[in-house]
């Protein structure tokens, strides 16, 4: 049997959690660790920083994993489960420990050479440094403690290295679709074929719930309507339905309550993984990642002459005109017209378009 934890500490899930009263002031939060002995120390210490500031006003020293941890239980951005996987596999191992105000650009060059060295693209290790600089500024500017002091005095100045090394989009023919989509798992494959027929990200197909569903009982039809804070743009997203994403969404009709994607009764977290590269690799495919597909959808509706500023609305882009969750009978009638010019009975119309960029694109060496 198990010795009974210091009063404070309880355990959910695998990570022990405080839930005290410290110097008068009520802690609600995790320990990162699932160790016993290793969250009582962080307890204890915890509690003396709070009683130097209280006693002394001192700012008490935060490291980088108590930040991250808040960041992790406060945050509802879209890719959260991207953003904890680095901070555990990754940024722990070099600024965990690290208290917040010797994070600096030259702090972080271990993790950026170690990022770099792995081979990973130069976009994807700014990825890593602006979750850093993001948990930095929410504790300069946004985090307080009891006595009115933030976290941290002004956050460093972190800089994102250059990116050079850019992969060019990939859009889809209609061949290579065919092909991909016959590997994946019905589950992956009914989403794919949802994001390359509407435009959605991998994040807001991952998340698309039932509840954001508007109908339109005059055109039998209906659209989604993503809430602003799970769009990259931070803008409401309308996702209109042609005649193959409707299909999909008809097929998804009942089999969850909340999601209208799921596997094994559980939303996915990411479309990108084991299963999607080895159906890739099946296919013949080498360059094509789950972000090609909105890619594929964008250049579709081109050569189907779509204009760009009805693209931009079908994409989910800003545009130079307003789209609210408020849209009239004929906007929607007419983007679910342009819509349709992709579905797979008018593939022929797009595929040389697609055909000729890749030659082009070869013959220039990019």
């Amino acid at each position: 049997m198990g010795r009974k934890a210091t009063p404070g500490l309880f355990k959910r899930g695998d990570v022990w959690h405080i839930q005290k009263t410290i110097c008068g002031t009520r802690i609600r939060q995790g320990t990162g660790t699932g160790d016993l002995a290793e969250a009582e120390e962080y307890l204890a210490d915890l509690t003396e920083r709070m009683r130097q500031n209280r006693v002394h006003g001192v700012r008490p020293v935060r490291t980088f994993a108590e930040a991250a941890t808040r960041y992790l239980s406060e945050s509802t951005k879209t890719t959260l489960d991207q953003d904890a996987y680095e901070i555990g596999a990754r940024l722990r191992q070099f600024i965990g420990s690290m208290p917040l105000d010797r994070i600096n650009m030259q702090t972080l060059t271990p993790y950026i050479e170690y990022r770099l060295a792995q081979g990973v693209k130069k976009r994807t290790v700014n990825h890593g440094l602006q979750i850093v600089r993001h948990i930095l500024n929410l504790a300069a500017g946004e985090w307080f403690d009891e006595n009115g002091q933030t976290w941290l005095a002004s956050p460093p100045k972190i800089k994102f290295i250059p990116v050079d090394d850019k992969r060019e989009p990939y859009p889809l023919s209609w061949s290579e679709q065919d092909r991909l989509f016959a590997e994946l798992p019905d589950y992956l494959a009914k989403m794919a074929l949802f994001t390359v027929n509407t435009g959605c990200r991998k994040a807001e197909v991952c998340a698309l719930r039932w509840e954001w569903e508007r109908p339109y009982p005059a055109l039998k039809t209906s659209v989604f309507v993503i809430p602003a804070h799970m769009v990259k743009n931070r803008k409401d997203r309308l996702v209109v339905l042609n005649r193959t994403a409707k299909a999909v969404v008809e097929e998804m009709r009942g089999v969850h309550l909340e999601y209208v994607f799921t596997h094994n009764g559980k939303p996915l977290a990411n479309m990108y993984g084991r299963a999607w590269r080895q159906a890739r690799e099946k296919a013949g495919l080498t360059v094509e990642r789950v972000h090609d597909l909105k890619h594929t959808y964008g250049r579709r509706l081109r050569a189907a002459g779509v204009s760009e500023e009805d693209r931009k609305d079908l994409l989910g882009h800003k545009s130079g005109r307003s789209m609210t969750t408020h849209y009239s009978m004929a906007e929607i009638a007419n983007l679910i017209s342009f819509s349709n010019r992709v579905c797979s009975d008018e593939r022929h119309k797009s595929d040389t378009v697609v055909f000729l960029e890749k030659k082009n694109r070869r013959a220039t060496g990019g």
